[in-house]
């Protein structure tokens, strides 16, 4: 048996959140999940504290598709430090952080106006 990384290979908006996971494409996922251009891929982080530019690797690879970079935080909106930030500037990437809630309703905007969008959403319960 071969076990792979949780991945739908298009983009797709949205449907639902919590319950520690999310809804999208008549599918359900439990964790986070980064949504960037080649896909819809299950994310590694469960916390606040485990955003680490390492985390965020794939992004970094699909910089030349993405101009907004949308980072949930969980329930509450807590900055982005300020190496990562620089990080995704120099990569030509414009961040902002927000609660998972308001960035899924962001993307889903922003990806309805075919925008080189990606989102980065902690699960929340």
């Amino acid at each position: 048996m071969q076990i792979r990384d949780a991945h739908f290979p298009g983009r797709a908006p949205l449907d639902a959140y919590g319950d520690g996971g999310f809804r999208f494409a008549g599918m359900s996922h439990r964790g986070s999940l980064l949504c960037v251009p080649s896909g819809i891929y299950g994310w590694t982080p469960v916390s606040f504290e485990d955003l680490t530019l390492e985390a965020f690797d794939r992004v970094l690879q699909e910089t030349g598709d993405i101009e907004v970079l949308l980072v949930g935080t969980g329930t509450d909106l807590k900055p982005l430090p300020e190496g990562l930030k620089q990080a995704f500037r120099e990569a030509g990437i414009i961040s902002d952080s927000m609660s998972t809630g308001a960035a899924i309703r962001t993307f889903n905007v922003m990806l309805s106006e075919e925008r080189a969008v990606a989102a980065a959403l902690l699960a929340v319960d």
